[in-house]
């Protein structure tokens, strides 16, 4: 561009517009001369007050807006900016143009055609809509003349900005409580979809995070960068602005790249299935080393996904007397988060020995241990306290219990086992979360007997019950002699039917009604009795 190009262009930046006006008649002229005379598309991103934001300058077919602040973006608020640019071969609005008055949440995007002679023609609109749903996304205005404006915009983006926010609680959107819009997008078929989609929505109720809207979309591959395609992005948009969502949580793990753009398209807080689990797992946490297998679980996910998009200078540091910028701020995160996994490395050592030290007495005084295991809210504490009349946290929530707890138990024969519970298993759980939770899970290796709690009354409990399998084959638990309660029996609709589905798979129980645990104690008291009695006959040989 020629220099007395570029100072109208900086004259520009420098005015202001009555706030009441999408652009003044001068400015309108102005832009476009400017962008016949360069033949470039020119942009106005214009302030509520009427002051100039920024000059954006594109090409002849399209311009590039910059990334922009997001201190008013979110909820069901608009960003308090309008865009109005330059259109060379008489178009109106594009489907382009729509993408951007969505994804930005601008107040309004307008459209100035160039006539040929390089003077304004018409002043095409658009603002968006809270539709209901099936409505249209956006509304368009009459297009006119810039000289010709006569609707008041400040009252124009009010009502839009009220009405999208219409549907919003004040006390809910005052709490400070995370409001979510769970998204999976998923090649599986449909009843699995459905089921994991309804999985995350339990998660999120046990993380204390208010379920707005759901979101499922079967793809024959997902889209490598946004997961899902730009039209049903679009169609989460428009219902954050109208639920007044904060925060979108996906199904899928997502990797930093993914979770780069879609936050950058939508300006929304973007966590996945994993960080939700982890969420969770550091809210329930008790004792020292279940806080510490939390911690590590969350530094591994966070080591990959470190950002390095911050600006070139504010990543370097260095001190007095260092050679050359010092590490980039990156590094040093990565270093300090590599140093504090070492240590909780060598304080879960520490915290395991203690633990098999433990484990070693209980082992002296011959007591056999039984070990409840299963999906997560299964049901399996609940057990625990119904058969040794304890009191631990029971919830109706996914991960309610983190920390393994022992009780003595005695059976009818007075003979006296340790009940152990421990934490949930679940779908897909991350490797990281496994192994951080490994130790804990160690303690199964000293059980003479698991005992598989399944919940019965999920319509799941099949595909729940092939997780359990296949996490116990992976911690080599397999071998081990295993007993079956299929448990909340009481809330089936028909328990005479479930029992004969599940046939001599296992035993029907209750785990709030003490009568209907007289068969598995009996059961369990035999099992033990075997497992005791061929370890005698070996030690005999």
């Amino acid at each position: 561009m020629k220099s007395n190009q570029l100072r109208a262009l900086e004259r520009l930046g420098g005015k202001r517009v009555d706030p009441d006006r999408i652009i003044s008649s001068e400015m309108a002229r102005a832009l476009s001369q400017l962008s016949f005379e360069t033949n470039r598309q020119l942009g106005l991103l214009l302030h509520r007050s009427g002051r100039v934001e920024a000059v954006v300058v594109g090409d002849h077919a399209r311009i590039m807006i910059p990334r922009l602040g997001g201190e008013r973006a979110s909820g069901g608020r608009l960003r308090g900016l309008r865009l109005v640019h330059t259109h060379l071969d008489g178009e109106e609005i594009s489907d382009e143009d729509l993408m951007d008055l969505l994804f930005l949440r601008l107040d309004l995007l307008s459209v100035l055609q160039v006539a040929e002679d390089g003077l304004p023609g018409k002043l095409h609109s658009a603002h968006l809509l809270s539709a209901a749903d099936g409505g249209p996304n956006w509304a368009f205005l009459t297009p006119v003349h810039p000289a010709n404006q006569s609707e008041p915009l400040t009252a124009l983006i009010a009502s839009v900005e009220a009405a999208l926010a219409g549907s919003r609680s004040g006390s809910r959107v005052d709490s400070g409580a995370d409001r979510a819009i769970l998204v999976s997008v998923t090649t599986a078929g449909r009843q699995a979809a459905e089921e994991s989609l309804a999985e995350l929505v339990e998660l999120a109720r046990s993380d204390q995070v208010e379920v707005l809207d759901t979101v499922l979309q079967r793809r024959n591959r997902l889209n490598p960068r946004l997961i899902l395609g730009r039209g049903k992005l679009a169609e989460i948009m428009i219902r954050a602005l109208q639920l007044d969502a904060n925060l979108l949580i996906f199904n899928q793990e997502l990797n930093p790249s993914q979770t780069r753009s879609i936050t950058d398209f939508t300006d929304l807080r973007v966590i996945d299935r994993t960080q939700l689990i982890l969420d969770i797992f550091a809210h329930r946490a008790m004792s020292r080393e279940g806080k510490l297998q939390v911690e590590m679980a969350q530094l591994k996910y966070l080591l990959p996904r470190l950002s390095s998009r911050d600006d070139a200078l504010s990543r370097l540091t260095g001190g007095i007397g260092a050679r050359g910028p010092g590490e980039t701020k990156l590094e040093i995160d990565r270093r300090r988060i590599n140093d504090r996994l070492a240590r909780l490395t060598r304080e879960l050592k520490q915290v395991g020995a203690e633990r098999y030290r433990r484990r070693a007495q209980r082992r002296k005084r011959d007591l056999p241990v039984l070990s409840l295991v299963g999906y997560t809210n299964a049901g399996k504490s609940t057990l625990l306290n119904t058969l040794t009349n304890s009191d631990i946290l029971a919830e109706d929530k996914l991960f309610a219990t983190l920390d393994p707890t022992s009780r003595r138990l005695r059976f009818p024969s007075e003979m006296e086992v340790i009940l152990t519970d421990t934490v949930g298993f679940i779908g897909n759980l991350p490797a990281d979360l496994l192994q951080a939770f490994m130790a804990t899970l160690e303690e199964l290796q000293e059980a003479d007997l698991l005992v598989h709690v399944v919940d019965v009354a999920n319509p799941a409990f099949r595909q729940q019950m092939a997780v359990v399998d296949g996490i116990l084959q992976e911690l080599e638990l397999g071998g081990l002699p295993r007993l079956i309660l299929f448990n909340k029996i009481d809330m089936v609709d028909d328990p005479e039917q479930v029992r004969e589905n599940i046939g001599r798979e296992g035993l029907a129980i209750s785990a709030i009604d003490p009568e209907s645990l007289h068969g598995f104690l009996d059961q369990a008291q035999r099992l033990i009795g075997k497992r005791l009695a061929a370890a005698v006959g070996q030690r005999n040989r």
